[in-house]
């Protein structure tokens, strides 16, 4: 029933939509007027909230390690494979482009970890080892995700690699990834915290997750982002509030506060619609796309006069700073708003001054999850130090960094009554000293013209010189000087000994 109260709700969720419809063809430059994919869909019921653009073909960047992750939890569900068991990173996995954790060939982490990490880090080089090991080859790996994907009525789909790298042959649709998003909910539920870790934790680098909406929005629980400058920022993400579940797909936004944004503005659409007016349209029965092939966004999203533009929830910061915070919680805030968007800016155009002055609240406290390399921690640990075992700091290199500054110690008294300018050291030289009875002779720090304090000090810093007496001598001045100075020496050493 109506009520006047409601009226201007309508009609600002009436605006939203013509204003969401104005935003879907994207003035692309070069690439051509474009319609973003978007999608809402209710988890449990599959209908559709709002779509726009939601079967036409779209380079899906890496989401695709939902994919991958849906095949390798599915291989476990069959017993063809383990959570525990190794996976062992090839040259070919190292060799893959960023976003990667940069492992050796012949490192072996087991699929619980990998899982987590293609999650969280989105790593390349992890993924592509996933599909080594698990395919026996990544074509393997690829027919693998075909025949799932068919399976699970993806129509749109065709994969040939488990990291979403670009290839031309392989695309999808906001539609399928709603599809699959829903399968992997509701065939695994049990793996449910796999979308929704905030961070992981490898050693002491803190990686936090690129879903910029997961600590953000209230009630998004996963699930994976994606770019790559041909298909431009894709998610899928999931929220839960008073038990109901929306999925929402959004894809090629030109930056990762855009694309954040766009999602969180569609949950508020779909949270705010009730289940009355979604109509009886499914995914299952969302008609077929006129689209024949993806489009290129990459003139309109990577400009080569502009930075590349990344994620900005990329970057890795020190195990310290997890518990606070991040450099990201510092950005939002500068560009936050104190007054929340109003329904008219839900479905705001791309590059409207109203979404550029927009952001997200801070992230909550990141509650990293440990990943390591090996069976346990343990290993990783044992590996770790071997890694590093070549290169350890030498006790002789540590004695000369901590070595005060070579200093010529004044003369003895009995030196300085003949006024010879030889250096104590070279004078005791001549004979061999004992090594000092006690750590105190090291931190003397006696008169000037002691003549025991500072002949011990420069012991302890540098060896006895083994050569004999008569080859050191030579060098000694003048005879006069010579006849006086054996004395000095004498007393000093009687006085060492």
């Amino acid at each position: 029933m109506f009520t006047p109260a409601l009226l201007p709700r309508l009609a600002g969720r009436l605006f939203g939509l013509g204003a969401l419809v104005a935003a879907g063809s994207l003035a692309a430059g070069t690439a051509g007027a474009v319609t973003a994919p978007m999608l809402v869909v209710d988890v449990d019921t599959g209908k559709v909230i709002y779509s726009q653009g939601a079967t036409d073909p779209w380079y899906p960047a890496s989401i695709t390690k939902l994919m991958t992750t849906y095949v390798a939890l599915d291989m476990v569900r069959q017993g063809r494979a383990s959570m525990d068991q190794l996976l062992t990173i090839s040259e070919a996995a190292a060799a893959e482009p960023p976003s990667k954790m940069g492992f050796k060939p012949g490192t072996q982490l087991t699929l619980d970890n990998a899982l987590k990490i293609i999650m969280v880090k989105s790593a390349n080089d992890v993924a592509w080892a996933i599909g080594e090991n698990l395919g026996g080859s990544i074509d393997g790996f690829a027919a693998l995700m075909n025949d799932t994907a068919q399976r699970l009525g993806m129509r749109e789909s065709r994969w040939t690699n488990p990291n979403g790298l670009p290839d031309p042959r392989q695309w999808t649709s906001a539609r399928d990834m709603a599809v699959l998003g829903r399968a992997l909910l509701r065939d695994f539920p049990e793996n449910r915290d796999l979308f929704s870790i905030s961070a992981i934790q490898f050693g002491r680098a803190v990686m936090p997750n690129h879903n910029g909406l997961l600590g953000r929005y209230a009630g998004v629980d996963g699930m994976k982002t994606g770019f790559i400058c041909s298909g431009g920022f894709n998610v899928v993400a999931s929220a839960n509030r008073n038990g109901r579940r929306i999925l929402t797909v959004v894809m090629g936004q030109a930056s990762a506060r855009e694309r954040d944004l766009k999602a969180a503005d569609l949950f508020d659409y779909g949270f705010g619609q009730s289940s009355f007016g979604w109509g009886g349209q499914t995914l299952t029965e969302l008609p077929a796309s006129s689209v024949a092939a993806p489009p290129d966004m990459r003139p309109y999203i990577c400009d080569k006069r502009r930075p590349m533009p990344t994620d900005s929830d990329s970057s890795a910061v020190t195990a310290g700073a997890a518990a606070g915070g991040n450099a990201d919680n510092a950005n939002a805030q500068l560009m936050a708003v104190g007054a929340q968007p109003s329904s008219a800016l839900a479905f705001a155009t791309m590059n409207s001054a109203a979404l550029r002055n927009r952001a997200l609240p801070p992230r909550a406290p990141l509650q990293p999850v440990l990943v390591w390399t090996g069976r346990d921690p343990a290993e990783s640990a044992i590996a770790a130090t071997d890694e590093a075992a070549p290169a350890p700091a030498k006790p002789a290199a540590r004695v000369k960094v901590a070595k005060p500054a070579p200093q010529k110690p004044a003369p003895s008294r009995s030196i300085a009554a003949t006024g010879a300018t030889v250096p104590q050291p070279k004078l005791l030289a001549r004979h061999k000293g004992a090594p000092p009875a006690s750590a105190s002779a090291f931190a003397s720090t006696g008169p000037a013209t002691a003549v025991i304090a500072e002949p011990r000090a420069h012991k302890a810093a540098v060896k006895p010189v083994a050569k004999p007496a008569a080859k050191d001598a030579k060098p000694a001045a003048k005879p006069a000087q010579k006849t006086e100075a054996k004395p000095a020496v004498k007393s000093a050493r009687k006085q060492d000994d």
